[in-house]
């Protein structure tokens, strides 16, 4: 079978518009359950170098269709939830996670994008180190006056677990160091030998306890245990390899750095090698590769780092990911099981998504059971019109199907044995109408995705909605998770139809004979404790008020930028009814804000154009007092506030450098001259941009005078 004519493993760039919807809507549904799996349950169904080649797969989409970025979009998202029953610590320096590579050509791509944002030319020096990635558990070790004050897990990247009683347990952890700086955070990651896994997973299958599936898996549950007696038993081991907070420089490079932590005490990985350049990253990857069976432990690819400190103190970080670093995957595995089931999940955009239910079965360490079937024509073999597509196979409940997990894909059926196939398998019909609500379900031309037309009505679509709405960028309330939101979806004297129906459970509860604090599972603190907490989000910053609506194609990010530019509710909420006709002034203001498009800016405008949604949501702003973007601190800085465009060459710095700079002073950076711009920077080159600055009357200025501006002269 030629994989490449498969409709799902359409490369990025042959994708049309309404497969990548299709696409990202199937990734970020995967990738939520994925991050609960893997970092808060310890019981991942996805291998890390999968799970992290699904968020490339989505961030390269998200590149070539900007306007299609979910709001639930997982290239946002650094961890997952935290689990219960742990303390939290907040990291003075956000644990973030890596970029990918998954070939040779990342690897290249990756060192021309550090040398692009550097300004380095393609022959001048520059050093990497690269080590194996340690599958494991990540965990960050504050140390004051050379003694261990706390330990704490990467949770969601900003917030981790406390698990310091547990850390002190792990022999290559130290619990004091000599000739350390004042303040130092050493990061790395706990983790279980193969030798140490079996023997762990024998004594409990001996005494009847629970058994691992992988070593990462253990490693993980044995350090996050309430008991800390249970982790001293079980065989933990740590790898450093990083560091957070310093009150003194560790080294001037990263190699000296891992040097200084192993003279402090800590094992670090002897594979470490400082490389000069892509060539001879990927030639100690191969040797590391070629090693990977006898280590002894679970390595998932090799992790590359710009050397040289203040290079990577320039490049900096995206959202979730340093532009300095990152990790180069191994490849993918594949394996055969029966499919059971063909299920269909309806999804809040209404998207009727086929879900394929496997005899669970282990790929790469991984129990696989369940996999993505795209769409109808994927399932039928055909595609709207009747044409063939993957060699006319279609696929079937009670199929011998073999599962396909690679870098760059979701985890799916990659075959079909038809000599397996069981004499009464029935083709699959795709149905035609919801099957949570019973609404006509369709798909419009151009679409490979069916939608039930339900809205409001279909309680997939409605508890969807809600569970966004209570989601950890959202509001995120204390003890109001997607099951609750379900609960009471389906209560009938404590009914929770809208957003704005969360606000009134109190007095609801109060005016009913049937209390909460007498359900199964609750009682008088609990049932207090979530009015109190939802009281306590009456009051609630823009952004995420804006994110929580579920907007479609309004992200974190979108909404943080929406928030910063509009400062209020009001102004916000008298913007986007404004630019509902899409013209005109508020129209135009909209779409100059960098990174909101056409499709996005749509489809916010009309949320507040349709007057039953309008209606809900002012039901809701009702119940809040939402608090406004407070606005940057001049504390000197000359462009704190201003909307600062840069167009042409710049010849001193980077754009990206620009931009980072301009923003790090508190300037707003746009990618289009409105109104609303209060400076236009102008390299050599500069066009369209100047023209209409200066019919604008916008003030334009060129590079030396900007950094004159802001100092940097």
């Amino acid at each position: 079978m030629d994989q490449n004519s498969r409709a799902d493993l359409t490369p990025v760039a042959q994708l049309s518009e309404a497969d990548a919807k299709a696409e990202l809507a199937r990734l970020a549904q995967i990738l939520l359950q994925a991050n609960a799996d893997y970092h808060t349950e310890d019981a991942p169904e996805l291998s890390d170098a999968e799970y992290d080649a699904l968020k490339r797969r989505n961030a390269e989409i998200e590149a070539r269709f900007p306007d299609l970025k979910r709001d639930d979009s997982p290239t946002e998202k650094v961890g997952g939830p935290l689990a219960e029953g742990f303390s939290k610590i907040t990291h003075e320096v956000r644990m973030l996670s890596l970029g990918n590579a998954f070939d040779e050509e990342d690897v290249t791509d990756f060192d021309a994008s550090v040398r692009k944002f550097l300004g380095l030319q393609p022959d001048e020096q520059l050093f990497y180190t690269a080590e194996p990635k340690i599958d494991g558990l990540s965990l960050s070790l504050r140390y004051e006056a050379g003694k261990l004050v706390y330990a704490a897990t990467r949770g969601d990247g900003a917030v981790g677990e406390n698990v310091t009683a547990n850390a002190r347990m792990v022999d290559t952890i130290p619990t004091e160091l000599s000739g350390a700086p004042d303040v130092l955070e050493v990061r790395g990651e706990v983790y279980m030998s193969h030798e140490d896994f079996a023997a762990l997973n024998a004594a409990q299958d001996e005494s009847g306890g629970k058994t691992f599936a992988n070593p990462r898996n253990a490693a993980a549950g044995s350090l996050r245990q309430l008991n800390a007696e249970i982790t001293r038993a079980r065989p933990l081991d740590f790898f450093a390899y990083a560091w957070g907070a310093l009150s003194a420089p560790l080294s001037e490079t990263q190699m000296g750095a891992i040097e200084r932590l192993a003279e402090l005490g800590f094992q670090t990985n002897p594979l470490t090698k400082l490389c000069d350049g892509p060539e001879a990253l990927i030639a100690h990857y191969k040797d590391i590769e070629a090693q990977r069976a006898e280590l002894g432990y679970d390595i998932d690819g090799v992790v590359y780092k710009v050397n040289d400190l203040g290079l990577q103190r320039r490049l900096g970080f995206r959202s979730t990911t340093p532009r300095w670093a990152i990790a180069h995957k191994f490849a993918a595995e594949l394996a055969w099981t029966r499919l059971e089931a063909i299920e269909i999940q309806v999804g809040r955009t209404g998207a009727l998504s086929p879900v394929a239910r496997l005899t669970p079965v282990t790929v790469g360490g991984v129990v696989v059971s369940n996999a993505t079937l795209h769409n109808e024509d994927y399932i039928a073999g055909r595609d709207s019109k009747g044409e063939v597509i993957r060699d006319g196979k279609d696929i079937r409940a009670g199929d011998l199907v073999q599962v396909y997990r690679a870098g760059d894909v979701i985890p799916k059926v990659a075959d079909v044995d038809l000599s397996q196939r069981p004499a009464d398998a029935e083709p699959f019909v795709f149905p035609h109408t919801c099957p949570e609500c019973g609404s006509d379900a369709v798909r419009e031309e151009g679409d490979a995705v069916r939608r039930c037309t339900g809205g409001l009505i279909c309680p997939a679509q409605a508890v969807e909605k809600l569970k966004h709405f209570v989601s950890r960028g959202a509001f995120d309330i204390d003890g109001l998770g997607a099951k609750q939101v379900e609960a009471f979806y389906n209560d009938d004297h404590l009914k929770i139809r809208e957003p704005a129906d969360i606000f009134t459970l109190r007095a609801l509860d109060a005016a009913n004979l049937s209390k909460l604090k007498n359900r199964d599972g609750w009682g008088e603190t609990s049932a207090g404790n979530l009015f109190d907490a939802i009281d306590a989000r009456r009051r609630i910053p823009l952004n995420r008020v804006i994110f929580a609506l579920g907007i479609r194609h309004v992200g974190e990010s979108a909404s943080n930028l929406l928030a910063r530019h509009y400062g209020s509710w009001t102004a916000f909420e008298t913007a986007m009814r404004d630019a509902a006709p899409q013209e005109g002034e508020a129209w135009e203001s909209l779409l100059s804000i960098d990174g909101v498009g056409e499709v996005m800016a749509a489809s916010v405008t009309q949320a507040f154009a349709q007057e039953a949604e309008f209606a809900s949501i002012s039901r809701l702003v009702e119940q809040l007092e939402i608090e406004d973007v407070a606005q940057p601190n001049d504390s000197g800085s000359p462009v704190a506030g201003k909307t600062v465009v840069f167009t042409g060459t710049l010849e001193k710095m980077t754009r990206a450098e620009a931009k980072a700079r301009a923003e790090a002073l508190g300037a707003k950076v746009s990618g289009s001259v409105s109104s609303k711009t209060s400076l236009l920077v102008a390299g050599p080159g500069a066009g369209s941009k100047a023209t209409k600055a200066a019919d604008l009357g916008v003030e334009v200025i060129d590079e030396d005078a900007w950094l004159t501006l802001i100092g940097d002269a």
